[in-house]
Order: C-alpha cells, then structure tokens, then sequence
C-alpha cells in the first residue's frame, strides 16, 4: 500500500471523527435548550401546595410540586454507606442449639435474633436516637393516630414481597406473593389465639384489641384502651405468612400451629435476608433476599449471607474467631482481659475489639411455688449473702455494673438511690434464727419443722460465667448454714423446666429495653401460666396496681417515679437475687468496613467487606 492510500485513509477517518464530534455538540446544545426552556415554564406554573404525613402522622409538612421528586423516606438509611461493596459472609455463633424457627411460640433470643433479620416492621426509631426519637416508615409509608391514642391507620408500601418457598408440608411452591394488610391482621389474630403457645408476646398485645383491614394496603391498629407502648408495639409490628401456616385453609388451628414440626423448622418472612437453612446443632444460614423491597429506598444490606455456627464452649468459640472460622463473637471478661493480647488484637492484626454498656442483666430467680421462698425475708436474707464486689473484680474483672431491680443500671427506670444487698453473712444468719431457721441437728444446714435449707440452682451448662460465679455463691451461702446446689443442664432442657416451673431456682439473664413494661415478667395475672416470663411465680397486689399505672400513663417523669416506686417493692420483696450487668464484649475481623455500634448492639446490617477480602460460608 503506498504513501497516497496512506493518507486517504486518515483524512477519511479524520472527517468522520469531526462529524461525531459535530452532532454530539448540536444534541448537547438542543437538550440544553430544552432544559431552559422546561425550566423557565416551571417556574411560571403556579405552585400547588400539597399536604402529606410524615413521622406518624403527629407532624405534618408542606412542599412544593414543582420541586424534584425526593426518594421514599426509609429508617436509617444514612446510616449505610453508600461506598459500600456487595458480596462477602458474616459468620458468627450461638452457645446453643435452637428448639424450633418459629418465634411465636419459642421464646428464645436466639430465636429471635434470627426472625430480626428475616422480617421487617412497619416502622423503626432513629438507631442513634436511644429509642426516644421519632419512628421512621419501612414497611408502613405512613400513619395516623387518633387523639385519644387508640386508633392507628397504616397505610402499607406497596411491592413487598414474601420469601419465595417450597412447603414442607404439601411441596407447593410458592413465588413472588405479595405482603398485604391480611398478613399483619393474621399475625395479631395468631398471637391472641389463647389455643397458641406465645403466652410472653400475647402479654404485650393484652391491650390490642383488633386489626381493621379496608383493602390490601391499608388498615387500623384498634386499642381497647390507652397504653403507653402503643405507638412502639404497633409500629413495630410484623406480618405473618399465611400461605404457610394456613396453607391447608379452613378454620385455624391453634394446636396444629403450635406442632407444626416441618414448618416450625423453617422462617418465611418479608425482610432483607431469607432463611436458607438449619442444620441443627450445627449451622443456620441466611441469604440475602435480592427482591427486598428496601433495595429502591437504599437500605439493602451489602452483606450477602449471615450465618450462625453453633458452639457451646466460650473457649471454642474463640479459637474459632482466631483461626479465621468466626468473623463476629462475644468475648467473656476472662476472655477479654487474658485472652486478646496475641498478635491478632495488636493493633493492625486481624480482629479489633468493641465494648458498650448492656440493657441485659443476670440473676438468680427462686421459685415462689418452692415453700422455701414463700417468706419474703428469707429471700432479702440470701441477697445478703453474695458477695457482689469480689465477684465484679474476680470474674467479671470490672467489666459490668452491680444491679439491685429489674431495670438495668444508668436507664431512667432504674432507680439510682437503692443499693446493692451489702454482703453481710452475719445478718443474714441473724434473720435466718429469728424466722426458725436453725441447724438443729449440726450437721451444717438450716431447717425447720424438718425441712432442711437446701435447694438446686439450674443453669445454662454452657455457660462458663455460671461456672464461676456459683461455686463462689455456694460457699458464701454455706458459711451461713444455706445448702445451694447447682445443676448445669442443656438449654432446651432447661427450658422445658422453667415453663412448667419445675425447679427450685434458676440463674438466668434479661434483657430490657429503655421503655420496659414490667407486666410480662413480674404481673400475678402470668404467675401460674405454663411458659409466661413470670416463671418464679412472683405475685403481689402492690406491684400489680403499678405495673397497670405504668401502662397507662404517657408522661416520662411520672412513668419514671412509677417505675423507681416498683423498683423499691421488688428490691425489698426480693424474689430475684439481682447480680450483674455484664458489658458487651466483641471481637469482629478488621475486614469489616463501617462498623458501628448504637446504645448496645453492632448493627450488622451497616457492615461490608472490601471485594478482594470476602469469604464465603465454607
């Protein structure tokens, strides 16, 4: 090919390159006059004012139809980072086994933990605001309330869907069905169904009298009376899937939902992660639902699967964490102070640590059906002989707070005034001899018209803190002529026990909220219920009347007097021996990015992994 054909070629290429670049300019410069011109009518069309809810209905605010559309209002989505990476695992673990999915009827935290990634609520507070602030719409768009507070119109977003599933049952497939007002009206119905195993949930809806449904996407939240809870009870409420539980049609079946054992082994719900599955006593797994509804208002979670390893051990849990198995744990005071100065927590290794304080508290509950315990002061003369201060310093290295009620330390419900049960064996002694408690026949223990002073402690087996804390106990309650006991037992066995009541005394823990209700735990109306929270049995008249004070009265300063005023009875009626309340502890990989922790726990959902550093479940 010669010179001239040479040229030709890049003169020609040249031309087109020129003729490009000329009608991209034309276009550009035509949609730019366009822009102008769209602009200049819109600014001379008059503005039409239009009114909408917002933040439930108690605040209302006027904009503009002439300004640009703004995204659906989503809770907490400026939390998300918006340079965040999709993909990648969080792997973490429970400390037991789970006794079945189904929330409803298994009242069990880690149960619950699970149903929180699962579904979704109508709505959620600001995570920074300690639970004070304002609800912010997720599966509601908005809401009214009615003045006398009775009354709640939902209006639901449309376009969510439930979990695509097989049922266990009938093998039908289910896909893409979509939530409506009848899943939020089922749950309540399930819920109040007294034939239902969810005696601790139907405590809170004692109040909700009904759900009102007018089309799919809107219905009424009616109370049949004032309830200080009422806005959080209902704008936190979940829908339930009534193509699985009521998959067969008919009328409803209580009994049948409470042993429904294939479809209580699995989760349907609405929220960011589907359940995938349960290996049982090994591994739980969750995959991110890819059609959630939160991924258009830019809350959907960057993490692609969250799964639970289950491991009893604290001390295997750990090792796990350091070999790369476990990317999150919580660490044991022990762990924290004597375990974490290897190269993996030096700065830049490969774990950091976190702490914050915890609404959890631990105790030692004794069974009021146990003659033993009938006699309040036998109950105060026990509190008086732990010695909270050495074990704060020997097992809990400082790492937690001493309580003296049913509310943790530093919330306003808490009552900062009353202190802590001195240890003072010699008054406890002293109390014991005046109400006939006596070793009468020296062989070291106390008793009475023949009934020795002697009881059994049960207790999570797992837990290592128990293991600790109540041989220490014990010995304290020797010195004064009590005999405790202690029976570590396997946690769904030791629950079975605690709702039939079978046991002397059992230490377990709490977690409350900054708004508690007292009702589910300490009323006499759940005392002798199979399954209630109250399972030591707790009744007095006293408690009950400010329990239903408490629950009626809106305004903070009298609820907080109320609440310090029953802190007072159930110091004094003792049917706890109040402990600790342990600090939240946490290790998690450093390859997390956006890690941050609100009032007392991680949230998740925030977190992602750098592309180049994700891991999938193995």
């Amino acid at each position: 090919m010669g010179k001239n054909t040479y040229l030709n070629v890049a003169v020609t290429v040249l031309g087109l390159l020129f003729l490009v670049v000329v009608v991209i300019l034309v276009n550009a410069l035509d949609s730019l006059r366009f822009a102008v011109e769209d602009l200049k009518k819109i600014k001379e069309q008059p503005v039409r004012e239009v009114t909408v809810i917002r933040n439930g209905g108690l605040t209302e605010e006027t904009f503009s139809s002439a300004t640009l559309p703004e995204r659906p209002e989503a809770a907490n989505r400026k939390y998300f980072d918006p340079a965040s990476v999709s993909g990648g695992r969080l792997l973490t673990a429970f400390g037991a086994d789970v006794g079945n999915m189904n929330m409803l009827i298994n009242n069990d935290s880690y149960v619950s933990r699970v149903w929180a990634y699962v579904n979704d609520t109508l709505a959620e507070r600001d995570l920074m605001d300690g639970g004070d602030g304002k609800y912010q719409p997720k599966m509601a768009v908005s809401w009214k309330v009615s003045e006398d507070k009775l009354r709640w119109r939902i209006s639901l977003r449309k376009g969510i869907l439930w979990h695509d599933f097989v049922d266990p049952v009938t093998g039908k497939k289910w896909e893409k069905v979509p939530v409506t007002a009848h899943d939020f009206k089922f749950y309540v119905d399930v819920v109040k169904n007294k034939e239902v195993d969810a005696v601790p949930l139907r405590s809170y809806l004692a109040d909700l009298d009904r759900i009102e449904v007018f089309d799919d996407f809107e219905f009424d939240v009616v109370w049949s009376k004032p309830y200080f809870l009422s806005e959080d009870i209902t704008l936190s409420l979940s829908p339930l899937p009534r193509h699985l539980y009521h998959a067969d049609g008919g009328v409803f079946s209580g009994k049948k939902f409470n042993d429904d054992h294939k479809r209580n082994r699995m989760i349907v719900g609405c929220g960011p992660y589907r359940f995938d599955r349960w290996e049982k006593g090994k591994r739980i797994v969750l995959r991110r639902f890819e059609e959630y509804y939160g991924k258009d208002l830019g809350i959907m979670p960057p993490l692609q699967t969250i799964a639970f390893d289950i491991i009893q051990h604290p001390n295997t849990r750990l090792q796990a964490l350091l070999a790369g198995d476990l990317d999150l744990e919580e660490l044991t005071p022990d762990q924290w102070i004597n375990r974490t100065s290897s190269k993996e927590f030096a700065p830049g290794g490969m774990l950091k640590k976190m702490q914050s304080r915890s609404f959890a508290y631990n105790y030692i509950g004794l069974n009021q059906k146990n003659p033993l315990f009938k006699d309040k002061k036998v109950r105060q003369a026990l509190s008086y002989l732990v010695n909270r201060e050495k074990l704060l310093k020997d097992i809990y290295f400082d790492l937690a707070d001493i309580v003296t009620g049913p509310f943790a330390p530093g919330t306003s419900a808490c009552d900062p005034a009353i202190k802590p049960y001195p240890f003072d064996i010699a008054k406890a002694a002293a109390m014991l001899d005046e109400l006939g408690w006596k070793d009468s026949d020296g062989d070291g223990i106390r008793d009475k018209q023949g009934k020795k002073l002697s009881f059994t402690v049960v207790f999570p087996g797992s837990s290592t803190l128990y293991r600790k804390m109540l041989p220490v106990i014990r010995e304290d309650m020797a010195k004064a002529g009590v005999r405790m006991e202690l029976l570590g037992i396997e946690w769904s066995v030791l629950v079975k026990r605690l709702e039939n009541k079978e046991f002397d005394a059992c230490a377990l823990g709490w977690t409350g909220t900054l708004k508690p209700d007292p009702f589910q735990l300490w009323h006499s109306s759940l005392a002798h219920i199979p399954a209630s929270s109250n399972h030591c049995a707790y009744s007095n008249p006293a408690a009950d009347r400010l329990i239903e004070q408490i629950r009626l009265t809106f305004d903070g300063r009298e609820r907080t007097r109320l609440y310090h005023e029953f802190h007072r009875t159930i110091y004094s009626d003792a049917p706890y021996i109040f402990l600790f309340a342990p600090r939240k502890l946490m290790a998690i990989h450093s390859r997390y990015r956006n890690v941050r922790i609100f009032r007392d726990s991680l949230a998740k959902e925030l977190l992602w992994v750098p592309a180049s550093r994700q891991k999938n479940v193995p």
